[in-house]
């Protein structure tokens, strides 16, 4: 096997392990978070105040269902609020993605050290892998963006100063109403920072699976020059090239009738084949 051959596949190894301990990071800082926020809601009446109201929710995110209990401040039942959106789909969609992307780097790696000579036949394997591999980059790209598009909705639904707004004593001059506690979402900001670094290691090991394709050969070959029109020199030899050489030929057909015919002899004159075959001279002239 070439060694740029082995250098390309231990780079994709290599690559798909960076990759499935980054998508562990993405999906499980997502998957796996819950956030809390506190307020308070003085009245003026302090026996009906409510000093620690206690907010919870976490992944998928669907705040339509989380709700809190507040005083209105008139004495009886406090009323019971919601807060506003659903944004389960792009958190939910981003944490699939990176599980599908976990899943499948684990297969393609144990493909690369068990299955190799299989992998490499007629080529399918690896253009399998790189449009594959395409489509989880491409994939990666749109469940970030969604995903960070979607935790700046949770950030701003979550916000103690906008859910103050949903509390009607607070809407009179006579209570008092504060945050206490802000959620934290650093973990969701990390989440999102993952999704990108994922989307990069992905395109970069689309890179490294493109040149097992076989596809960079036959574009490289395209702009090679044709065999045909410079021939080995070993065609020449079997195209007959030494034999139609003209001076050769008269060369190696006008030694042995010359020294048929006679020479100079040690004392200056013909020898006697010329002199014997004049008519042959002649003809010569």
């Amino acid at each position: 096997m070439p060694a740029w051959i082995e250098t390309s596949l231990l780079l994709c190894g290599a690559a798909n392990s960076v990759t499935m301990i980054f998508a562990i990071f993405a999906f499980s800082t997502c998957g796996s978070y819950s956030g809390m926020f506190k307020m308070s809601v003085e009245c003026q009446n302090r026996s009906d105040s409510d000093l620690a109201i206690e907010v919870k929710f976490e992944y998928p995110f669907r705040l339509h269902q989380v709700y809190f209990d507040a005083p209105t401040c008139k004495g009886g039942n406090p009323e019971r609020l919601f807060l506003v959106g659903d944004y389960s789909s792009s958190a939910e969609f981003f944490v699939t993605i990176g599980v599908f992307s976990f899943l499948y780097s684990m297969a393609a790696l144990s493909v690369y050290c068990f299955v190799l000579e299989k992998y490499r036949e007629n080529n399918k394997g690896p253009q399998i892998d790189f449009v594959v591999t395409a489509v989880f980059a491409f994939m990666w790209l749109v469940s970030s963006c969604a995903w960070a598009k979607g935790l700046s909705d949770v950030k701003t639904a979550t916000d103690p100063e906008r859910v103050i707004t949903l509390i009607t004593a607070c809407d009179e001059r006579e209570n008092r109403c504060r945050e206490l506690y802000d959620p934290k979402v650093s973990g969701l900001n990390t989440s999102v920072a993952f999704g990108f670094i994922n989307l990069i290691l992905w395109i970069g090991n689309l890179w490294f699976v493109f040149k097992e394709t076989g596809w960079m050969g036959a574009f490289a070959g395209t702009y090679m020059p044709s065999q045909e029109k410079q021939p080995a020199p070993d065609s020449f030899a079997q195209a007959g090239y030494g034999q139609q050489d003209p001076y050769a030929g008269s060369q190696g057909g006008y030694q042995p009738e010359y020294g048929q015919q006679g020479g100079y002899n040690e004392e200056g004159g013909y020898s006697q084949g010329y002199e014997q075959q004049p008519t042959s001279y002649s003809n010569q002239m």
